[in-house]
């Protein structure tokens, strides 16, 4: 049963004269070229406008960009497969774009569509002018921290304009059903990947008669507070860097040897090593400890990266080179691109580049009711990280203290809202989840804790690593598509094997 208490919190309008909506729902698409410089044959764009406000549609409007790939087999046709690629703050057009042959078996059935959620890609954009990190002196004290993280704040809302106070998973998955309408579906069929995971969710709860089927792969959580949820993140890398380093274990010339025990703790004396004495390249280029555990964060999303991550974390270590470390990157989810930014067209409506940054950051905070921390003391807020840290390094000493300053994200803006958080059994029709036990983003145990409040899901439990399994596993892929386009969905749980 769904808790009323959360709906109350997420109310969408009515009127006795019919349809507060009518305005929005009634739009006619008028698809044409697309933003992105480079788009697969037959993609076609359009915008869609939804209420800025839903509690006063009255008060303004967003432009929601979206992409269309009719399907290949008109006559067998199913309707709309909804796609996000996760975040939050993944632009959905720039993933269609890059890789639409992934879902080329769905595609025949069905008019593959993506979006940019609002804040997102070319979705009015959020954007804080810039990096949202804080000097390194504002670190050293907390009050100056402090002082510094609500100086961000005060640029995002700035740099973003009006939509920044509307941003969020509640008011994205309304904006879904606008668009469910409008593209003329009965029922909302779709498929999510980590974050996309909470979208779906929180669309299923309020949205439940027009839930159709519905694929979260990669499954976020949904009750935990921030802190709660950095702390399994770490947990979830450690145990991803771990199942690495078995692997790097058994592979000739693995930097660490055979040990994996002492290879986690050579690991951690890198990061500390680093740290204090960075890495720095032959063109000034350097990578702290810091800047490492980002790195080895990102290549445990694929197991394909492992390979290349072994081979950086050998250059780092016998020959004190940072170039490995460096093409890693920082993670991403599935299907967005590495070149995302390059991509987009120049000009007007150009995607500021901090805006996958400030959109994750806002998103977070909105989803969040626990995360002000504005009548707390500097030194409470002090004392409660000490208080913290010793289980964060527990849960890892290479992700736990980054995970850890994570927790004051969300400092200096508004408290968020409770309905995600109160999601209990919707009566919605039964969703098939995929969880992957090796995941470093979206720990297992989060698609169990989904499935149970969901009530009626079917979990597929793949056996691999990587962050999602639909790309990497075909035994995950023959369960995800049969149920889009069949309909048929087993019973209980369902298990893949790992890909070697």
């Amino acid at each position: 049963m769904l808790l009323l208490a959360g709906l109350a919190a997420a109310p969408v309008p009515t009127a006795t004269g019919g349809d507060p909506l009518e305005r929005f729902h009634g739009q006619r698409i008028r698809w044409g070229d697309c933003p992105e410089k480079h788009v697969p044959d037959g993609m076609r764009c359009a915008t869609v406008q939804v209420p800025l406000d839903y509690a006063a549609p009255a008060k303004g409007v967003v432009e929601i960009a979206l992409a269309r790939i009719p399907a290949s087999d008109p006559d067998r046709r199913l309707g709309s497969l909804l796609l996000n690629y996760g975040g939050p703050g993944g632009p959905g057009i720039a993933g269609l774009a890059s890789d639409p042959e992934q879902f080329a078996g769905l595609g025949e059935r069905y008019d593959l569509v993506a979006f940019d959620p609002r804040g997102v890609g070319h979705s009015e954009p959020v954007s804080c002018g810039g990096s949202q990190q804080v000097t390194d002196e504002a670190q050293a004290d907390a009050a100056a921290q402090l002082a510094a993280l609500r100086a961000v704040v005060r640029r995002c809302e700035l740099a973003s304009g009006p939509v920044l106070p509307y941003i969020g998973t509640v008011n994205v998955s309304r904006d879904m059903d606008v668009m469910r309408q409008v593209l003329g579906d009965r029922k909302l069929n779709y498929l999510g990947f980590s974050y996309g995971t909470r979208l779906a969710a929180v669309y299923a709860a309020q949205f439940p008669g027009n839930t159709g089927r519905m694929v979260l792969d990669g499954v976020d959580t949904l009750v935990e507070p921030l802190a709660e949820q950095a702390l399994v993140t770490a947990r979830g890398q450690q145990r991803a860097l771990d199942r690495f380093l078995t692997w790097c274990a058994h592979r000739a010339g693995c930097v660490y040897g055979s040990n994996t025990r002492t290879a986690r703790e050579k690991v951690h004396a890198l990061v500390t090593r680093l740290d204090k004495e960075p890495l720095v390249g032959q063109d000034g280029s350097y990578v702290t400890g810091q800047d490492a555990v980002g790195s080895i964060g990102a290549a445990l999303y694929s197991r394909q990266t492992w390979p290349a991550l072994a081979d950086a974390l050998a250059m780092a270590e016998r020959h004190r080179d940072p170039v490995g470390l460096l093409q890693l990157g920082g993670p991403m989810d599935p299907s967005e691109p590495h070149d995302a930014e390059e991509e987009r067209a120049d000009g007007p409506g150009t995607v500021p580049g901090d805006n996958a940054e400030a959109a994750l950051t806002a998103v977070t905070c909105a989803d969040d009711p626990d995360r002000s921390h504005d009548k707390a003391s500097p030194a409470a807020i002090q004392k409660a990280l000490a208080d913290l840290k010793g289980d964060f390094l527990k849960a890892s000493k290479v992700f736990g203290p980054r995970q850890l300053m994570t927790v004051l994200s969300c400092y200096g803006r508004p408290a968020g809202t409770d309905f995600i958080r109160k999601i209990d059994r919707p009566g919605a029709p039964r969703m098939l989840l995929v969880g992957t036990r090796g995941d470093p983003a979206t720990p297992y145990e989060w698609t169990e804790e989904t499935a149970k409040r969901l009530g009626s899901a079917v979990v597929v439990d793949y056996q691999g690593d990587g962050h999602t399994g639909y790309s990497a596993s075909s035994c995950v892929r023959e369960h995800v598509d049969r149920f889009l386009l069949d309909g048929r969905l087993p019973s209980g749980t369902r298990s893949c094997p790992a890909v070697d």
